[in-house]
C-alpha cells in the first residue's frame, strides 16, 4: 500500500538517492528514519535500500565500505556522514540463528518481508513523498503494536537476538506486542542463551540508556527472557527488605523503582541533547524532568556528569546491579539483614559483565561503583584525609548519583 505522506529526507541519504536515481536505480530511506519520523521522532540514522548491486554501488560513489558485501550492505561515506546503502534481497534457510546461509538481490517488496518487525518494515520515495508499506507497518503504529513481519516463530528462530529486540521496541515507543508476537516470544525465550554474549550485552546496555529501561525489565521478566539472559537480576525477585528502610517492597521492586527515576535522568539528558541541536532555543540544564525534591531532581551537571554515552552506561548497569549481592547474603535471624552485600555485588556485577563482554574500562568502573555505594551512609564518620580522597575519586560523581537515585 502506499501513503502519500511528506517526510524530512537528510541531505547526505537525499543526495544517496538522487545519484542512485539517475543512474537508472530504484531507491528508497528504509527502516528506522521512516518508522521514528510517523512516530513524530527525530531519526538518529538514514538507511537506504536499492535495487543496485554491491558492485554498483561502489562504482557510483568515492568513498564505500564493504561492511557487508556477501549480504548487499555498503557504507557509503559522505561529509555528512556514513549511510548504510543495502541491496534489496531475499534470504535463505538460517543455520546459526543470526545470519542467512544465502542472499538473493530482489526487489522492494521481497527485501521487507525477510525484516524483523512491520514498523521497521517501511520505504519512503522522498521524490515521490509516499511511503510504501508491504506489510502494514503503519497501521501497527497508529495502532501501538510490534508485530513480526510473517510468522513469529519464524523470524524469532532466524535471528534470535529478535527476541530481545521485540522486548526493547516495545518499550522504548511504548507499544504493546501483538498477542502472536508475545506467545512466541514467550514460547521461544530459551533460544536467547545461545545468542552470542556480546550482541546480547549490547541489546541489554541499549535498553537501560534509551529511557525506557524499567519497562524493558518489566516485559524481561514477564516474558520468561529474564532468568535467561541475567539469572542473577532475576534472583532478586521475592527478595524481601526491611519495610521500615524500603516500603516499596522486595528487592527486585526497588530496582525497578531505581530503574524508573534512572529513566527520568536518560530522559532528561537526551531533552537536553534535542534541545541543544535547535537553534534559539535556550539551553536547557535538565529540563526540569523530575519532580521537585524527587532523588533524581538535582541537575546532573552539579554532580559533574554529561550524560555521555559511556556515563549512561556505567550507571545503567550499577543501578540494574546495585544490590545484586543482597539474595546471597540475606540473613533474617533478628531482622533482615544483608551484610556484605556491596562487596559480593561488585563480585557478581563483575562476573555479570564479562560474561557479556562489556568493555574492561565499562567493568571496571561498575564494579567500583557497585562496591562502593554504601560508603555514602559512612561519610560522616570518615576522617577528613577519607572523606577528600573519596570525593576527589574521578568515579564519586557517577557515585554520588547512584547514591541519590538509590535514595527511593
Amino acid at each position: 500500500m502506499v501513503f502519500a505522506k511528506t517526510l524530512t529526507c537528510d541531505a547526505g541519504a537525499r543526495a544517496i538517492i538522487e545519484r542512485l536515481r539517475r543512474a537508472g536505480h530504484r531507491a528508497y530511506l528504509v527502516g528506522g528514519c521512516v518508522r521514528d519520523q510517523l512516530m513524530g521522532r527525530t531519526p538518529a540514522d538514514w538507511d537506504v535500500a536499492t535495487d543496485a548491486t554491491p558492485e554498483r554501488i561502489e562504482a557510483l560513489f568515492e568513498r564505500v565500505v564493504p561492511v557487508g558485501k556477501a549480504f548487499g550492505v555498503m557504507i557509503v561515506v559522505r561529509p555528512e556522514g556514513d549511510y548504510e546503502v543495502a541491496t534489496f534481497r531475499g534470504d535463505g534457510d538460517y543455520h546459526d540463528g543470526r545470519r542467512p546461509t544465502t542472499v538473493t538481490f530482489t526487489g522492494p517488496e521481497e527485501d521487507v518481508q525477510r525484516r524483523d518487525f512491520t514498523i521497521n518494515a517501511l520505504l519512503y520515495d522522498p521524490v515521490a513523498g509516499e511511503v510504501l508499506d508491504y506489510v502494514g507497518g503503519v497501521a501497527d503504529i497508529a495502532a501501538g503494536l510490534i508485530r513480526t513481519v510473517g510468522e513469529a516463530s519464524l523470524r524469532f528462530r532466524e535471528d534470535r537476538l529478535r527476541l530481545l529486540r521485540a522486548v526493547r521496541f516495545a518499550a522504548r515507543t511504548g507499544f504493546r506486542l501483538e498477542p502472536s508476537t508475545a506467545a512466541a516470544v514467550r514460547a521461544l525465550a530459551p533460544l536467547a542463551a545461545t545468542v552470542s554474549a556480546e550482541r546480547t550485552g549490547d541489546e541489554l546496555t541499549r535498553m537501560l540508556g534509551e529511557g525506557a529501561a524499567r519497562r524493558s525489565f518489566e516485559m524481561l521478566e514477564a516474558c520468561g527472557l529474564l532468568g535467561v539472559v541475567l539469572p542473577e537480576v532475576a534472583a532478586m525477585r521475592g527478595v524481601p527488605q526491611p519495610p521500615e528502610f524500603h516500603p516499596e517492597g522486595d528487592v527486585w521492586e526497588h530496582t525497578l523503582a531505581m530503574l524508573e527515576l534512572w529513566d527520568r535522568r536518560v530522559q532528561s539528558w537526551r531533552q537536553a541533547d534535542a534541545d541543544a541541536d535547535e537553534p534559539g532555543k535556550p539551553d536547557a540544564v535538565d529540563a526540569g524532568a523530575d519532580e521537585p525534591g524527587s532523588p533524581a531532581s538535582a541537575p546532573p551537571e552539579a554532580a559533574g556528569l554529561t550524560g555521555s554515552p559511556e556515563e549512561r552506561a556505567i550507571l545503567g548497569w550499577a543501578v540494574l546491579l546495585h544490590d545484586v549481592g543482597k539474595p546471597g547474603t540475606l540473613t533474617d535471624t533478628d531482622r533482615i539483614r544483608f551484610h556484605g552485600h556491596d562487596d559480593l555485588g561488585a563480585s557478581l556485577a563483575q562476573e555479570v559483565l564479562n560474561r557479556l563482554r562489556r568493555p574492561k574500562r565499562l567493568v571496571q568502573a561498575v564494579q567500583a561503583v557497585v562496591a562502593g555505594h554504601m560508603r555514602f551512609i559512612h561519610i560522616k564518620g570518615m576522617r577528613e584525609a577519607k572523606r577528600r580522597r573519596f570525593v576527589q575519586s574521578p568515579l564519586f560523581p557517577l557515585e554520588l548519583e547512584l547514591h541519590r537515585l538509590d535514595c527511593v
